[in-house]
């Protein structure tokens, strides 16, 4: 015998934990929705308002409130407990969500649709929480907690892949809000099954002495990395778009981004079946700044979709592995007790990122050409790869 637990490595081995198969079902049913708001409610909006602009600045304001509440909710979520701060924060979110439809339905004034979408600022981090449960779980053992961590990405890109596949479909074939009614009912009914799972809920620490995780040494570095690499993905999403919408296949911008998040998240699953070695971040943010050339150059070389297609996958694979490798470092530098507020401001992080790189992408895509906006996602990876050495030698 090898003399390794049966938590040690391996997929079977981590669902093999009492209660692991039940709140893993439920984060993934409320989580599939996080990839499904904001094309329903932009398709919702445009649709009966007639205004891309309105439906895009309604779902701005959305993120824009998800990232100032997101690290508040995962403070109380630290200190009171999942099931007693989340399944609450939902029932708001779903109401907002709610509100959002009735008032595009019945033709509210403009500034209802703002208000009623910031109310989905309420939903929780529900990746972060389905991670907090595994540290808890697999605290001591860095292997299992590692193919966690590569399990819990691959969950994220599988479900941002299949999110806006299933809005639009949905969208598309029965009622405008369609989309909107039945991610709510997805988000409620996942965290009631999560919640419900008490058992692998991690304790409270409803006192905890521990600074804020911004002032835990290799946090600021760390977020400013997830800055950047949101960058990465928000230029990526905008400058494909222009792309094929250049090439007058607009209609498969989807489906060539959604080959993005399947490398990813193949990617991720591969990580994590792999025993952990030593792999360093600022590899992953090297070996990311290199494969995101291969769009810019599938672009300018070939000026082929099926091409950019194929590179698109390819540079796909490196981020499962760098978003694991910081999230494992949160993990690792974040005081006790404040794991989920660590986690939230990461995400935090990664939103202001994607908005930037969203401008920036649409910029050059405008400014310069879609071949040329390629170059931002590059640039964002090589500027998250000097954050982190500054970082590291800042140590």
């Amino acid at each position: 015998m090898s003399g390794e637990t049966p938590r040690s490595h391996g997929y079977r081995r981590l669902f093999a934990l009492p209660g692991a198969r039940a709140f893993t079902a439920g984060n993934l049913l409320a989580r599939l929705p996080m990839g499904m708001f904001g094309v329903s409610a932009v398709v919702m909006i445009a649709g009966s308002r007639g205004s891309y602009a309105l439906a895009g600045a309604v779902s701005a304001t959305g993120l824009a409130a998800t990232g100032v509440a997101g690290p508040w909710l995962a403070r109380l979520v630290d200190r009171h407990g999942q099931a007693r701060v989340a399944l609450p924060a939902t029932l708001v979110a779903v109401l907002g969500s709610l509100a959002l439809l009735l008032c595009v339905r019945y033709d509210a004034p403009d500034w209802t649709l703002f208000a009623a979408y910031a109310g989905t600022a309420a939903t929780p981090n529900i990746g972060g929480l389905s991670r907090a449960r595994w540290a808890h779980l697999l605290r001591g053992e860095p292997g299992a907690l590692h193919t966690a961590n590569a399990f819990e990405q691959a969950a994220d890109e599988l479900c941002f892949m299949l999110g806006p596949v299933l809005a639009s479909f949905l969208t598309g074939t029965f009622f405008p809000e369609a989309g909107t009614l039945t991610a709510a009912v997805l988000l409620l009914a996942g965290m009631l099954l999560f919640c419900a799972q008490r058992a692998t809920e991690p304790p409270p620490a409803v006192r905890s002495p521990a600074p804020s995780p911004l002032r835990s040494p290799g946090i600021p570095p760390l977020l400013a990395c997830f800055v950047a690499t949101g960058a990465v993905f928000g230029s990526m999403e905008v400058v494909t778009i222009a792309y094929a919408d250049g090439q007058g296949h607009r209609a498969a911008a989807g489906a060539v981004l959604a080959l993005q998040a399947a490398g990813s998240c193949a990617a991720g699953l591969a990580f994590g079946a792999l025993r952990p070695v030593r792999v360093r971040l600022g590899h992953c943010l090297a070996g990311m700044a290199v494969l995101m050339t291969l769009p810019w150059s599938a672009a300018g070389l070939t000026g082929s979709l099926w091409a950019l297609a194929a590179a698109l996958l390819a540079a796909g694979m490196a981020t499962a592995p760098t978003m694991v490798t910081a999230m494992t470092l949160v993990q690792r530098h974040t005081p006790v007790g404040r794991l989920n507020e660590g986690m939230s401001l990461m995400v935090t992080g990664l939103l202001t990122g994607v908005a930037c790189g969203s401008a920036a992408g649409g910029w050059a895509a405008e400014h310069l050409s879609a071949t040329t906006g390629y170059a931002v996602p590059p640039a964002a990876a090589g500027l998250a790869l000097l954050i982190h050495a500054g970082g590291r030698r800042r140590r």
